[in-house]
This record gives C-alpha cells, structure tokens and sequence, in this order.
C-alpha cells in the first residue's frame, strides 16, 4: 500500500530553519506530484507548496515564496521542504501529499497522505 512518511519536524526559533523530509513507498514515485500543506490548530488545511513528477515545476503560496523551497530526489523517493526565516505564524502540523496528475493547490485533489510533523517556531 501507499504510504508517506514525513519528518524533520519540530521546535525552532524564530527566524531559524528547519528542513522536511517525506519519503514514499508503494507509488512509482516519478509519476506523482508532491504538495505539502500546513495546519495549524483550529485552522483549515493550507497549501503551502507543491512540485510536479520530474521536479521541473513548482508552486508556492505567496506567504511562503522566497522563503522555502521545495526539492525532490525520485532515485530516493523523497521529497524535501526546505524553510528558511520561519515565523511564528508558521507554526502548524505540515504534511505531504501525492497526486497522480499535475500540481494541485487543493488538499481534495491529492490522493495520499502522510501523517504529518508537527513544526512549532517560538518568538
């Protein structure tokens, strides 16, 4: 079966940087596009970014533009978060998806999900 396991979460402070990893397993990785989203208590699931199967395209919210970058290695089945100059408002439970068509902006429109990792930035 599917399944999609994130890590790499966990207590920063602000302005410092944390770096995700979700690795995946019973998908043929490189057909997939990969998103990953944020929730944060009380809040709906928030896209925060997502790349296409080769990794050849990416899409950032505007809150996250320019402060993190997404990154794939389909030879590891990986897909990496990388956040730079997190905020509080950053703070969330950050998951990944996987989608079999191209990127997607909407958490319906992914088909797999990992379990998330809490990311907590403190002022």
């Amino acid at each position: 079966q599917v399944q999609l396991v994130e890590s790499g979460g966990g207590l920063v402070q602000a302005g410092g940087s944390l770096r995700l990893s979700c690795v995946a397993s019973g998908l043929t990785f490189g057909s997939y596009a990969m998103g990953w989203f944020r929730q944060a208590p009380g809040k709906e699931r928030e896209f925060v970014v997502a790349i296409s199967g080769s990794g050849g395209t990416t899409y950032y919210a505007g809150s996250v533009k320019g402060l993190f970058t997404i990154s794939r290695d389909n030879a590891k089945n990986t897909v990496y978060l990388q956040m730079n100059s997190l905020k509080p408002e950053d703070t969330a439970v950050y998951y990944c998806a996987a989608r079999t068509k191209g990127i997607g902006r909407r958490p319906s429109e992914y088909d797999y999900w990992g379990q998330g990792t809490q990311v907590t930035v403190s002022s």
